[in-house]
């Protein structure tokens, strides 16, 4: 026993197994068919999102550029983890590879943060718009927007990078079982059978900054729009600027409610078994969601995408 641990210390493993519900085997169907509808639903949904937002000329405005953006990282988020699951369910077999598992979390974590400093960016958007709306144009200008996207990608990649670095020096010893659907880093330091206080306190600080930070600077955004909102005498005036910030605040719930539960507790007292719930909740059921909300509330982009399904239909 004793060597075998040894060689584990040596050597990466070479497949890490991803139990999801293959302890509840009635589970996997309905489970199975739930992910796959959802999936198909984020992928038409988002690729919608970013098609009416490139070529409608009504949705060329700042508010349309950070969208467009959150809908790619949605559409790239579902994608870096339910084909794994669906493939995991709908077979026998329930394992990854390690370099499959390492590009997984990487890319899993590089863009949950990019998609924190976007949330924030469209918050600041909002506020301006609301707050500062003689100059909004002169400040929301094009270049600040790419800008601002530039810097939550390579931030975002930033952090991927340092937890990729620190993750994959920890052993594995023994059974490589995540009890999981995904990996993720939480779950890779707690299989790990070395002291991981490292680990744990990089992963907390980098957490702090980039959930906290962006989760504080909205709050603090729209503090400021509901001051400003409710000095505005007319109730439909009211009506409309609240209207405009109810579909961001209700993405910024579902994305970050699920972040901070999982994200905030020591990996050392993370419950594998409601984590790989949750995750399962923020990797694909707000991903879905998402472009529903903006089309349901946003009539602009509920214009376009009229317009778009009309030149299809003349096109056909």
């Amino acid at each position: 026993m004793r060597s075998g641990n040894q060689s584990f210390l040596e050597h990466s493993p070479k497949n890490f197994i991803l139990l999801g519900v293959s302890e509840r085997p009635w589970l996997e169907l309905p489970l199975f068919v739930v992910l796959l509808v959802s999936y198909i639903l984020a992928v038409l949904g988002n690729i919608a999102i970013i098609t009416v937002s490139r070529i409608d000329a009504q949705l060329q405005s700042p508010m349309y550029i950070f969208l467009s953006h959150l809908s790619f990282l949605d559409l790239c988020y579902t994608t870096t983890t339910v084909p794994q699951m669906l493939f995991n369910m709908g077979g026998s077999r329930k394992t990854i590879s390690y370099g499959g598992c390492t590009v997984q979390y990487a890319i899993f974590h590089w863009l949950g943060c990019t998609e924190c400093i976007v949330l924030a960016a469209m918050a600041l958007d909002r506020y301006v718009a609301i707050c500062e709306p003689l100059r909004y144009a002169v400040i929301m200008h094009h270049p600040l927007c790419q800008q601002l996207v530039a810097v939550a990608w390579v931030s975002g990649f930033g952090n991927s990078l340092v937890q990729v670095i620190l993750t994959v020096q920890l052993p594995f010893c023994g059974e490589h079982v995540l009890n999981n659907f995904f990996c993720e880093v939480p779950a890779m330091i707690k299989l790990s059978c070395a002291d991981t206080a490292v680990n744990d306190a990089t992963l907390a600080v980098l957490v702090a900054f980039f959930v906290l930070v962006p989760l504080g600077f909205i709050l603090l955004s729209y503090g400021f729009i509901a001051r400003a909102v409710l000095r505005i005498q007319s109730s439909k005036g009211r009506h409309k600027a609240f209207g405009t910030c109810t579909s961001h605040l209700v993405v910024v719930s579902l994305f970050y409610l699920p972040a901070i539960y999982m994200y905030l507790q020591p990996p050392s007292s993370y419950s594998q078994e409601q984590g790989k719930f949750i995750s399962l909740f923020y990797s694909i059921i707000t991903p879905t969601l998402n472009p529903f909300i903006y089309t349901l509330r946003n009539k602009d982009v509920k214009g376009a995408l009229r317009r778009l399904l009309e030149r299809m239909g003349e096109l056909c």
